[in-house]
C-alpha cells in the first residue's frame, strides 16, 4: 500500500508498519510502499512492538506512526562507530 491508502484504511490510528519499497533522497527515507504489521492502541504500545520487531528481525525496515501525518517525515541518520552487538571484545 501507498501511505495514502493506509491513512484511508486505518484512519487516527497509531501503526507499525514496514517498508516493503523504499529509496533515500537527501538523508530523507521514502517509503514507497508499506504493509501495516500492527495497530495499536497508543503511541507506548506502537513503540513497544516496534522495539520487539524490530530486536526480533533486524534487517527489516520497520516504523511506528500515526495516520494523522499526511506525509511521513523520516530522516536517515548514518550511523558512526561500531554497535555493540557486532562489537568484539579483547582481553588482555
Amino acid at each position: 500500500m501507498k501511505w495514502p491508502q493506509v491513512r484511508t484504511a486505518y484512519p487516527d490510528q497509531w501503526l507499525v508498519i514496514e517498508a516493503l519499497e523504499a529509496h533515500t533522497e537527501d538523508s530523507q527515507r521514502i517509503l514507497d510502499r508499506v504493509a501495516v504489521v500492527e495497530t495499536c492502541s497508543d503511541g507506548g504500545h506502537a513503540f513497544q512492538c516496534y522495539r520487539r520487531l524490530h530486536r526480533e528481525f533486524p534487517f527489516r525496515e520497520f516504523y511506528y506512526v500515526h495516520t494523522s501525518r499526511e506525509t511521513l517525515d523520516i530522516l536517515e541518520r548514518r550511523w558512526v562507530g561500531i554497535r555493540s552487538s557486532h562489537a568484539t571484545f579483547a582481553q588482555g
